[in-house]
């Protein structure tokens, strides 16, 4: 997994020296973008769990050629975490992780000059800076509960700290950006992001050898170009 976010910060980096080296007029626009995340986790071993809602947004910067190619760098902030899936029962339990994330994407775009599509793609870290529990139990201690299912159910997760404030990985995007100006436009996007690093502790002796975040991100956007 380390390779795979090794390989993507490699590729981004090429990516920026690729730009460096091409004789295009540059462009340089900065902008941000906010919207709606719906993650879960990755666990193993598996835990019964559905895509929990939240919140995302960042400011960008983005240089990019004449010629179908850039590089866009971020700061911001993103919600992942999950929410157990305990079917027909009446209970919940939901887990909120926010994070300070940095994004470095290659961009890669066509179209016109009223409408480009886009894909991005790139490493990401990520530092927890708060999280939330949600739950109509005592998660500490859940079997104290007479509804909970105690077949077949991890319960760890319920009440463990994080031990990994610093998350990795990778993120891909696919977009379009509508120009309402020669400088100025509005971006839409659709970002997958998969984690590789684990928020738990993974070795033999613990309980889960994978806990990764998953993410899925919707956001509008707005850039404007500076040069």
């Amino acid at each position: 997994m380390k390779r795979s976010f090794i390989f993507a910060l490699f590729f981004a980096f090429a990516a920026l020296s690729m730009v460096a080296e091409t004789h295009y007029k540059p462009r340089i626009s900065i902008g941000g973008r906010a919207g709606a995340t719906m993650a879960k986790m990755s666990f193993t071993p598996a835990v019964k769990q559905t895509w929990t809602p939240g919140t995302t947004g960042a400011i960008s910067f983005r240089y990019s050629e004449e010629k179908l190619f850039g590089l866009i760098a971020e700061i911001g902030w993103v919600q992942r975490g999950w929410k157990e899936d305990f079917e027909q029962l009446p209970l919940n339990y939901s887990r909120s992780l926010t994070y300070v994330n940095l994004p470095i994407l290659t961009h890669i775009y066509f179209g016109s000059r009223r409408f480009k599509a886009f894909i991005n793609l790139g490493p990401q870290l990520s530092y927890l800076i708060g999280e939330s529990k949600s739950s109509n139990f005592d998660y500490n201690n859940p079997t104290s509960n007479p509804d909970f299912p105690t077949r077949n159910r991890m319960t760890e997760q319920l009440s463990a700290d994080i031990a990994n404030k610093v998350d990795y990985g990778i993120c891909a995007s696919a977009g379009g950006e509508f120009f309402i100006q020669p400088r100025q436009s509005i971006l839409l996007e659709a970002r997958f992001y998969f984690g590789l690093g684990n928020i738990f502790h993974a070795t033999k002796a613990d309980t889960f050898s994978a806990s990764r975040s998953l993410s899925l991100e919707f956001t509008l956007g707005y850039n404007f170009r500076i040069k």
